[in-house]
């Protein structure tokens, strides 16, 4: 038997539903959940993922906010590119300045909040002017700018051999494999690979259906593009103040990719660690996550901070910096 759902990890009904075309004319679901008129917080989501894998943080956030979370290309409700030449980091950008384009009036800004891919997404876009002017500020979580591939710990290092682990890295990362339906198995293997060891049974389900929901021949385009990921000269422009998120247990872009990050932005705003958490962080931890963006949003989005009422607070944080703060378990 399946275990049951978190009650916070079913999709809540949108408040409304868009089709905005990209560049390129790719078809993008967009959903809008939350308050309409409120400061406007947007969510990307990572690769394998959709809408579905931010229920937990639009719940925190959309008693406060008006809240757009969209499907990038190829996942959820949006179109299939028929190419596999449309699959880019200059796509992912695009698509996102289309989003923002039909979301966030002109004159107005949000605060971007991007997840695995989505925040390469914001990275990639980094430098845009028609993105930068709609930027409040940033929020990057569980991510990496470059050497995905080079730097993943799935693999045991039991296998003494970096260039073997390399090789088996890259062979699982574009992997075309069928997952076909959600098993003991595939639970597992999920757990393992992107959520830490202590991560419930129900959150474990919630990811293996999102994932196992995404069509094999988009999860393997779009594994060649993270096979060569760059976006660095996009992160060295991003002038947004940008917070980062990350779990200690992240095994798809572990810890050195988010303090390379925060040494290479223009404005960091500070390193949140989550302790014993994988690369899931939106789902293993949503009241953290959604605080922070929260955080970010009362300082740089918000006229009045006060006018924007706070989440739950999350425990306590205790760091040696207010650079890098670590959110005790």
């Amino acid at each position: 038997m399946s275990p049951q759902l978190p009650a916070d990890c079913v999709p809540p009904a949108p408040v409304e539903e868009l089709s905005v075309r990209s560049a390129d004319g790719v078809r993008l679901h967009v959903e809008i959940h939350g308050q309409p008129g409120a400061p406007t917080v947007v969510l990307a989501h990572g690769w394998t993922c959709s809408t579905a894998f931010w229920a937990p943080v639009i719940r925190e956030l959309a008693d406060r906010y008006l809240v757009v979370a969209y499907d990038q290309r190829g996942h959820g409700h949006s179109e299939i590119p028929p190419s596999r030449a449309r699959y880019s980091t200059r796509a992912l950008a695009e698509d996102l300045s289309a989003v923002l384009a039909r979301t966030v009036p002109a004159g107005e800004k949000a605060v971007l909040a991007g997840h695995s891919m989505g925040g390469m997404t914001i990275m990639a876009a980094g430098g845009r002017p028609e993105i930068a002017e709609r930027t409040a500020a940033a929020v990057l979580i569980s991510t990496g700018a470059g050497r995905l591939v080079e730097e993943l710990a799935v693999v045991p290092e039991a296998v003494r051999s970096a260039g073997l682990r390399r090789f088996l890295h890259r062979r699982l990362l574009h992997s075309r494999m069928p997952l076909g339906r959600v098993s003991a198995v595939s639970r597992a293997a999920l757990k393992y690979a992107t959520m830490g060891p202590d991560s419930p049974a129900g959150r474990v389900e919630a990811t293996a259906r999102i994932v196992h929901a995404c069509p094999t021949s988009v999860r393997a385009r779009w594994a060649s593009v993270l096979g060569r990921l760059d976006v660095h000269a996009g992160l060295a422009r991003l002038a947004a103040p940008t917070a980062v998120i990350a779990g200690t247990a992240d095994r798809l872009t572990p810890l050195v990719h988010a303090h390379r990050i925060v040494a290479e932005l223009a404005d960091p705003q500070g390193l949140l660690l989550l302790p014993g958490v994988g690369h899931m962080a939106p789902l293993e931890r949503p009241v953290e996550v959604a605080a922070e963006i929260h955080r970010l949003a009362a300082a740089h989005l918000s006229a009045d901070p006060a006018a924007v009422r706070a989440p739950a607070p999350a425990p306590a944080p205790a760091s040696a910096s207010a650079s890098e703060r670590t959110v005790v378990a």
